[in-house]
């Protein structure tokens, strides 16, 4: 049995959990999100817990239970709280301008690039900081991802698109020999 598969999920108050056959649907203050699970794994609703149920202990349904319970865990915590990533933009003439819900971005390059948003996704930016909110955490750290590997960051100068809480390992610049 897997570990994390046997942890219950506590629903907040705001938060409803409803089972229909294999598809799974929370919804809360900031949105619904469903998830279709796996025929060999059971959930089971009562009294503001979610337990996810291995049907029959095999190896491959260990994998799927852990899995499943944790996806459900990410939808709770999703529409109760949301997700939030921040990417740091660092270099000299960087710019970051949003365009109705588009993100554009001057990086160095010899022509803006445009990022198209994603739904369920919202983006916003503080100076030289992006901020990507959403309830799925999926997608907010995709679309992250997506961004980050626009122009990731240099080691030499810390120059490019990285998270806020990255540690970036510097590298030193090449020294004349004597």
């Amino acid at each position: 049995m897997s570990r994390i598969g046997r942890n219950p999920i506590h629903v907040p108050n705001g938060v409803t959990v409803t089972v229909n056959g294999n598809l799974v649907t929370v919804k809360g203050k900031l949105g619904e999100l469903s998830q279709e699970l796996d025929k060999k794994i059971g959930v089971e609703v009562a009294d503001g817990i979610v337990k996810v149920i291995n049907i029959n202990d095999v190896e491959d349904n260990r994998n799927l239970h852990g899995l499943y319970r944790q996806l459900i865990h990410n939808m709770v915590e999703g529409v109760d709280k949301g997700y939030e990533k921040r990417l740091n933009v660092n270099g000299v003439g960087f710019k970051i301008a949003k365009n109705g819900n588009d993100l554009v971005l001057n990086l160095g390059f010899s022509h803006p690039v445009n990022v198209k948003a994603i739904d369920g996704i919202t983006l916003d930016f503080d100076k030289n900081v992006i901020i990507i909110k959403g309830i799925n955490k999926e997608l907010v750290g995709q679309f992250a991802a997506k961004v980050r590997s626009i122009k990731p960051v240099e080691p030499y100068h810390a120059y490019g698109i990285s998270y806020v809480d990255e540690v970036i390992v510097r590298k030193e610049s090449k020294s004349a020999k004597k």
